[in-house]
C-alpha cells in the first residue's frame, strides 16, 4: 500500500508532518515539489562594477594609504 505524507526537507533532514500509521520500516521515495530558494541579499557594490581599461598600480594604493589623522589625538605614526 502506498502512502503520501507531507514533510519538509531542511539542512539535510526530512521532517514529516505526521508519522505513518502501522509502518515501522519501509523503503521510501522522496519527491521535491517546489524548492524554496534562499533570497540572496542585495549588494550595493558588486565585483567589477567600477572596472575600466586602466588597472590599479602599487603607486595608486600608496597614495590612498591611510596614515592617520593628526587631529584625532591617537598618536598615529
Amino acid at each position: 500500500m502506498l502512502q503520501s505524507i507531507e514533510g519538509i526537507y531542511k539542512n539535510g533532514e526530512i521532517k514529516l508532518s505526521e508519522l505513518p500509521p502501522q509502518v515501522s520500516e519501509s523503503l521510501v521515495i522522496v519527491t521535491f515539489l517546489e524548492p524554496e530558494t534562499t533570497p540572496k541579499p542585495k549588494q550595493m557594490m558588486q565585483f567589477g562594477m567600477f572596472s575600466g581599461n586602466q588597472q590599479s598600480t602599487e603607486a595608486d594604493f600608496e597614495v590612498a594609504e591611510f596614515t592617520g589623522d593628526s587631529e584625532d589625538g591617537l598618536g598615529w605614526t
